[in-house]
Parts: structure tokens; sequence; C-alpha cells
């Protein structure tokens, strides 16, 4: 492997060692979160409440050494309190650029769902350019920018599902499930002395400088990913456009994201290059979100996870 890769291997073992000091019983979420920053992207994390998604994200910021800021999603949110706006200053009689929570590295919006289709659209072009205008200025925002949304998968009173354009422009969906119970067990243990979970996120140091880990972004480029393999993510892709149970399948967004996430992991895993397996481990949370199943065969019971599974065993895999 060469020095960059080892470099990346040594950060990112590095960080999850320090994460897990803080985020008990969720190293699966954790692996993911790190393929998603390594790659650019954006994650949509579904959990119920408590299970730490917003330690989890702050925890990642402050081992990561990048700027962290949260939005609270409710139906009376504006576009403008995500964004920012221009304000009249008195003392020099001119408009002086407010900044929203937007300006920052890595975003938390908390229960996305929970605003209206005009205010979640604010953060599509900011998602997707990196850049956000305002009053016709467009300004650019971190290169290390990063959106992890949260929903709760319990309760859907009151809430504005997302449009499947702002679903297709998150990498991954990450299903954050409570512990086990000796993990359970073990926080209960930290809460009740001096180590509880928020004492430990004061504690964690930053392991990197946001400029160096958006140099080892570009080390990724090093993992080498066969033509077959090239194939057969386009053929699992394309099957979920034709499979009889599929209304709605995965766009060519889907192929890419299934792409960088599967090298990004090869790279968390300390490899230089993409297996089979590493696919078949992604194609779950990188699929989920972005396909619609037809009602017939909702009311039956069938789930996306299964149809997925279904198209993974049709596929051919290469040898």
């Amino acid at each position: 492997m060469s020095e960059g890769l080892d470099k990346f291997k040594e950060v990112l073992t590095r960080a999850r060692t320090e994460i897990a000091k803080v985020i008990i019983g969720q190293d699966d979420v954790i692996e993911k979160s790190l393929i998603v920053i390594c790659t650019g992207n954006h994650a949509l994390i579904e959990g119920v409440p408590g299970v730490a998604k917003t330690l989890l994200v702050k925890t990642l910021a402050n081992v990561l050494g990048c700027e962290f800021n949260r939005i609270q999603f409710t139906p009376d949110l504006m576009p403008a309190d995500i964004t920012g706006s221009h304000i009249f200053n008195m003392q020099t009689n001119e408009f002086v650029l407010s900044k929203g929570p937007v300006f920052t590295a890595f975003l938390l919006a908390d229960e996305i769902n929970r605003a209206p289709a005009k205010t979640q659209a604010a953060l599509l072009q900011s998602m997707q350019e990196r850049s956000v205008s305002i009053d016709r200025e467009t300004h650019l925002l971190s290169p290390m920018f990063t959106v992890f949304a949260t929903q709760n998968p319990i309760e859907y009173e009151g809430t504005y599902p997302l449009p499947e354009a702002q679903k297709d422009r998150f990498m991954l969906k990450i299903s954050m499930n409570v512990p086990e119970r000796d993990q359970e067990i073990t926080l209960a243990k930290r809460t009740l002395g001096n180590d509880s979970p928020e004492a430990a996120l004061h504690r964690v140091q930053p392991l990197v400088k946001m400029e160096e880990l958006v140099e080892l972004r570009q080390t990724l480029e090093q993992v080498v990913l066969r033509d077959e393999l090239v194939h057969y993510m386009v053929d699992i892709i394309r099957g979920t456009r034709k499979h009889e149970s599929v209304l709605v399948g995965a766009g060519p967004r889907a192929t890419q994201s299934l792409l960088l996430a599967s090298r990004a992991a090869a790279a968390v895993q300390g490899r230089d290059f993409v297996t089979p397996d590493d696919i078949k481990a992604l194609a779950l949370p990188v699929l989920e979100h972005r396909m619609i199943l037809r009602p017939e065969y909702e009311i039956e019971g069938l789930t996306v996870a299964e149809v997925i599974r279904n198209i993974l065993q049709e596929v051919a895999v290469p040898r």
C-alpha cells in the first residue's frame, strides 16, 4: 500500500478509537459515517430518540478538527434561518451578511422532515454545490461541508416526507439502533460516574486539521477498482429499476455513491483494492432510501431491504 493510503488508514483507525470512547456500541455507524466524510458526501441517519445521533456528529467534528453546527428543524423554520440574510447596520449605514448555521463543516439537520418543503429545499444547493445564494450573491461553503440529517423512524405525525430529489443527495442511509444489553449496561455505569459520554466528548482531542483531511481524501484515488466490479455495480443499480416489485428504482447518482463508498470502505479497512464484499455490504445503505415499492407489494409486507437482497442474489458476482 502507498504511503498516502497508510496515513489514511492510520488516521481513520485512531479516529475510530477516539470516537468509540464517546459513542458506545455503534461501530458500524461510526465506520459508515467516516466513509461519508472521506468521500465528501452526506448521510441520512435514522434512529429513535436517545441513541446519540447528535453526540455522534459532535464527536466526529471534534476528532477530525472540523467546525460543527446544529439546526433543529421545526414547521416554522424559514430558509433564511438556515442560509442567513443581510441585516442593516446602523453604524456603517450598510447591509451586512449575517451567516446562517449552514456556514460550517459538519451540519446536523436534526429531524429534517419536520420542516416544510421550502425550508428543506434551502439545503439542496449547499449539499450539491457547497455554495449558497443569498440575495442573488453566491457564497462558498467549507470544502468539508457535510450534512448529517436525522429522522425518527417511528413518529410521522406533523412531518413532511423528504422529496426523492433530496433523498438522492444523501450517499448513505445509516440506521442507528439501540445498543446491545451489555453495551447499555456499560453506558449506564459510565453515566453514574465521571466518565459519561458527554464528559468524554470534552476530553477528545483533534487528530488532524481540516486542511489535512481534505488532502487525505485525494489518496482514495489510489484504491484500485477493477472494471468487472464497476460493471457489477451498474448491474445491481439497473436491477433496482427492472424488479417487478419496484415502482421507482435507483438513478445514476446511486451508482456513483456505491462506487465511491466501496472505494472508501476498502481504504478504511486497510486495503488498496475493492472486493465484491465491499459492494454487497454497502448496497443496502446506498439504495434503501432511493427505492419505492409498488403499493401491492408493500401491502403484502415486502420491504426494500428484502428486494435489495434478492437483487444481490440474482446479479452474477465477478471472479
